[in-house]
C-alpha cells in the first residue's frame, strides 16, 4: 500500500457565531493526491470549515493545517480556492480575466493565453473570449469563475460547491476535468449537495450534520457499511406491496428495495416474478449516497 501523507489535517475544531455553536470538535484529514467530497445539508458548516482553514475565520479551538502548517499568503502558490460567494470583474474580456489571474499567480503571459485558450475550449466557450463577462449567461461566468480557479493546475484545489448553476451537461464536463487534475497531481477538496458526483470522482468523503462529523472514509466503504443487499429495480407496470417481504421507495418505474430482517433478496424476485411484474433491471448493491444523505440528515441517532 502507498503511503499519501495528510495534506489537510483538522484536529478538534470549534466554531462559533455568537450564542450558536456551527461547528463542534471536528477532526479529519485529507490526503495528498485524493479527490475528498465534503457533504452536508444547507448550514451543516461545510463552508465555515473551509474559511476557518484558509485564515479567513478564527477558530474558537483546535488545529487547522494545511501542509502541517496554519494557512499564510505564501501558500497562495500551491493552492486554488473557490468560494461559496462568486465574484468577477464583468466589464472585462473574458480571456483576459482568465490571464490575468494567472499572471497573479505567476504564470508567463504566453503560457496563461495557451492555457485559458484550452480552457474555454473545453468548456465550449471559445468563441466568448473577447466578449466581456457582463455578457455571459449565469452559468457561462460560473465556468469562468472556475476556470480562474483551476487553470493554474495548482497541487491544492479547495472548491465549495464547484458545480453550483451548472446544467448536468457542463457538471459531466467540470467533474471529468477534477478527474483530470487529479491525475497529474491536484488533490482536490469540494463541497457538493450532488451526491452522485461524490460516488463518481471521490476516493473518500466527510458528512457532517449541525457542526458534527457523521460520516467519514472510503466512499465504497461508506456505502456498505448501510448494507450490501439493496436491490435497485427498473420495471412496468405497478410495484406490488408486501410489507412482511420489504420496504420500498418507488419513484416513476424505479425502486429502492430494502428486504425485511431475515428475508433474503432472491424470495422477494421470486415473488415479483410470480406477481406478473415487468422486470428490467434487477441489481442488489448497497444503497446509494443520495439514500444514505436522506437517511443520516433525518435520523436523531446521527
Amino acid at each position: 500500500m502507498v503511503y499519501m501523507p495528510d495534506i489537510i489535517t483538522i484536529r478538534n475544531f470549534s466554531k462559533s457565531f455568537g450564542q450558536k455553536k456551527v461547528i463542534k470538535d471536528l477532526s479529519f484529514e485529507v490526503k495528498s493526491g485524493e479527490i475528498f467530497a465534503f457533504l452536508g445539508a444547507n448550514g451543516s458548516g461545510k463552508t465555515t470549515t473551509l474559511r476557518t482553514l484558509l485564515g479567513i475565520y478564527e477558530p474558537d479551538q483546535g488545529e487547522l493545517l494545511i501542509n502541517g502548517k496554519e494557512y499564510d499568503p505564501g501558500m497562495s502558490s500551491i493552492l486554488g480556492y473557490l468560494p461559496e460567494e462568486r465574484g468577477l470583474y464583468v466589464n472585462s474580456p473574458v480571456l483576459e480575466t482568465l490571464v490575468y489571474f494567472a499572471q497573479l499567480k505567476g504564470v508567463e503571459r504566453s503560457e496563461a493565453t495557451k492555457r485559458a485558450l484550452e480552457f474555454l475550449e473545453n468548456v465550449e466557450l471559445a468563441d466568448k473570449a473577447k466578449v466581456n463577462i457582463s455578457k455571459l449567461s449565469s452559468g457561462q461566468q460560473q465556468k469562468i469563475q472556475l476556470g480562474i480557479t483551476i487553470i493554474n493546475r495548482h497541487r491544492l484545489l479547495i472548491l465549495d460547491e464547484p458545480t453550483k448553476g451548472l446544467d448536468p451537461v457542463n457538471r459531466e464536463i467540470f467533474l471529468k476535468m477534477f478527474l483530470d487534475l487529479n491525475k497529474q497531481g491536484s488533490t482536490i477538496i469540494f463541497s457538493t449537495h450532488q451526491m452522485e458526483e461524490t460516488e463518481k470522482i471521490a476516493d473518500r468523503m466527510l458528512m457532517i450534520k449541525n457542526g458534527k462529523k457523521v460520516l467519514y472514509g472510503d466512499v465504497d466503504k461508506v456505502k456498505r457499511s448501510f448494507g450490501e443487499n439493496i436491490i435497485h429495480l427498473n420495471f412496468k407496470g405497478k410495484l406490488p406491496e408486501n410489507q412482511k417481504l420489504y420496504d420500498a421507495k418507488v419513484e416513476n418505474n424505479y425502486a429502492s428495495i430494502t428486504p425485511k430482517d431475515k428475508v433474503e433478496p432472491e424470495e422477494i424476485l421470486k415473488y415479483l416474478i410470480k406477481e406478473d411484474l415487468t422486470i428490467i433491471k434487477y441489481e442488489i448493491a448497497s444503497p446509494s449516497l443520495n439514500e444514505i444523505f436522506i437517511k443520516v440528515s433525518g435520523d436523531s441517532k446521527y
